[in-house]
């Protein structure tokens, strides 16, 4: 977890750095409120430990005004814990009306250090559970909005589209009839008007180019409707925590469907897709663990590379493979990967939870995800599920 240390006092740092750090965290130190302000509008942390009194800006000052930009920007909530060797109830109150959720001791012990710690970590990760969850909604919901207010004029151009080409084809045969006819005209003016006439608008071509501009046209008209249809599909509005039996594949496609533009330039995804029953799970949360991998499959590849795709049923658990031809993961991270805000990509490219929610998502399954990796050859992740939930 990345954590902002706010506080003036060395001494604090020398204690509480070391600590947080033996327990797998990323810890940057402020000496004030201002530099731990500046330094959150760039590149917000997941948790900030705040000192109360600092110079050039106290901590109830400094929440206060990332309070406001987080309001502002319309940022997710980052906690707010307060450090303080004097717990009086005016500073708690204080604390509170500033903006901060909690207050811990500057003497905490060790152990009870832990223990806060381990709790924060559930507070964040749940944080990440429901923004992600609020993410799915919140497209589930423009889907639908969008469908419901785009398929009537859609409709309406598609069978106006199916009209104009009757109206064409009758019209081209009504022409081919007049040139069967051209010859028999025994005005020579008029019948040298109808041959300029003729040149002149490229009638052969004209007919081939409506023919292709109708047929583009509802191409068009298909693809809008199935990009409104695959954003349902894949955010499941209708039924976000209803257990279903579904087809993978289909939400396989769903997910590519979504996040085509990104994959297709870093990589040609190969699908290799064997006998899948129906699968009971929730296809919503299966669809952002499909799509977690496949990103950071696209990420690990640094040029251009493969994607591909397994599917295949062993007994009674089903499995999808995803694999990549990218950079490879290091042995010593194989066992992190899961772990929440662990992140090999820069600030601001990602918070480190992409795997760590799948991997939730897939134990509720009651699943598991595998991860076999060669440095500089590249990765695979395969998911496997019971095909039906355990009663």
């Amino acid at each position: 977890m990345k954590i902002f240390l706010v506080d003036d006092s060395r001494t604090v740092a020398v204690v509480m750095v070391p600590r947080l750090t033996t327990l797998g965290h990323d810890v940057s130190v402020f000496t004030n409120g201002q530099l731990a302000y500046d330094k959150f509008c760039v590149s917000p942390p997941d948790l900030i430990l705040m000192d109360i009194e600092m110079p050039i800006m106290n901590g109830y000052e400094a929440t206060r005004k990332i309070r406001a930009f987080e309001a502002a920007q319309q940022w997710p909530w980052t906690p707010v814990i307060f450090l303080t060797g004097s717990d009086t109830s005016e500073n708690m109150v204080l604390a509170i009306d500033a903006g901060g959720d909690d207050f811990l001791p500057k003497n905490l012990s060790e152990g009870v250090l832990r223990a806060k710690m381990k709790a924060l970590v559930r507070i964040v990760e749940m944080r990440g559970k429901l923004q992600q969850a609020e993410k799915l909604a919140t497209i589930g919901r423009l889907a639908a909005g969008v469908a419901h207010e785009i398929n009537t004029p859609i409709g309406y151009v598609y069978s106006n589209l199916g009209a104009l080409e009757k109206y064409v084809q009758a019209t081209f045969s009504m022409l081919d009839l007049y040139e069967q006819t051209e010859s028999a005209i025994s005005d020579a003016g008029v019948h040298e008007k109808l041959h300029e006439a003729r040149d002149k608008l490229d009638i052969a071509y004209l007919k081939e180019d409506m023919r292709a501009l109708i047929d583009e046209s509802r191409t068009g008209i298909v693809r809008v409707k199935t990009i409104v249809q695959n954003l349902k599909d894949f955010s499941h509005v209708d039924n976000l925590d209803d257990w279903c039996c579904t087809d993978l594949h289909r939400e396989l496609e769903n997910t590519l469907n979504i996040i085509d533009n990104d994959l297709t330039v870093k990589a040609e995804v190969v699908r290799e897709y064997g006998e899948l029953p129906e699968v009971e799970c929730l296809p919503a949360q299966l669809n952002q663990v499909f799509m977690s991998l496949l990103e950071n499959a696209a990420y690990a590849i640094e040029t251009r590379g493969t994607i591909t795709i397994r599917t295949g049923q062993q007994g009674e658990e089903v499995w999808v493979e995803i694999g990549d031809t990218g950079v490879g993961i290091p042995v010593e991270n194989l066992k992190r990967i899961f772990d929440p805000f662990f992140t090999t990509k820069p600030i601001g490219k990602g918070a480190g939870l992409g795997l760590s929610l799948s991997y939730g998502i897939i134990q509720k399954h009651h699943g598991r995800i595998e991860v076999q990796s060669i440095v500089g050859k590249g990765t695979t992740l395969r998911v496997s599920l019971p095909a039906k939930q355990p009663l």
